[in-house]
């Protein structure tokens, strides 16, 4: 599930350094995440997970070989984003879903920005073709913001699929293409492809 929605506290843009996450980095993971569930409805879940919980779903991306990335500021994790797979089918192998969440104290700061971008860059030099968003709600206007900003665009609505604080939500699909998306066939298998360091 997509997002970046919440309350902002923007003082303005904040340089910050992006990484692949560590395990170590899944305490703040799972703070920011649960800011998230308790609050808004980008996220569907309504219990936050735990750190182990949280720790699981890294070590899983990181089994298959996908991007999950931390955005840094001294010490501090100020947001992070991940890829998945969209569906386990294999007809789906060459189409990922992502996931991203900026901490409160950083909406508004160019963090989410800087997430997307990377996912997007590592997502494409590993061979993948489409990117689709789920976002939680339709009225989440950040998460909707980001994607457009990044080239996704809106292919449809699930109307009234979550509820959660007692009414209805919407999930927005948003879709992008990938590298030579559809235009030409896809070479090789997609993953585990190894990204030249800057």
């Amino acid at each position: 599930m997509s997002t970046s929605s919440g309350k902002q506290a923007a003082t303005g843009p904040v340089k910050v350094r992006i990484r692949p996450a560590l395990e170590s980095d899944m305490p703040a993971v799972q703070e920011i995440y649960s800011h998230f569930v308790r609050l808004t409805t980008a996220s569907f879940e309504e219990e936050p997970p735990t750190v182990a919980e949280m720790t699981a779903r890294w070590q899983r991306v990181q089994a298959r070989g996908l991007p999950w990335l931390v955005a840094v500021k001294g010490n501090k994790v100020g947001g992070y984003a991940y890829a998945a797979p969209y569906r386990e089918r294999s007809g789906y192998r060459y189409t990922i879903e992502d996931s991203i969440y900026v901490a409160p104290d950083f909406l508004g700061r160019n963090v989410g920005n800087a997430l997307m971008a990377e996912l997007i860059e590592r997502c494409t030099a590993l061979g993948f073709r489409q990117m689709v968003a789920v976002i939680g709600d339709s009225t989440n206007a950040a998460s909707l913001a980001i994607h457009s900003r990044h080239g996704f665009f809106v292919v449809g609505a699930l109307s009234s699929t979550c509820f959660k604080f007692g009414r209805w939500v919407d999930a927005v699909l948003m879709q992008r293409i990938l590298g030579d998306g559809d235009t030409t066939l896809p070479p090789r298998e997609p993953g585990r492809r190894k990204r030249p360091k800057k």
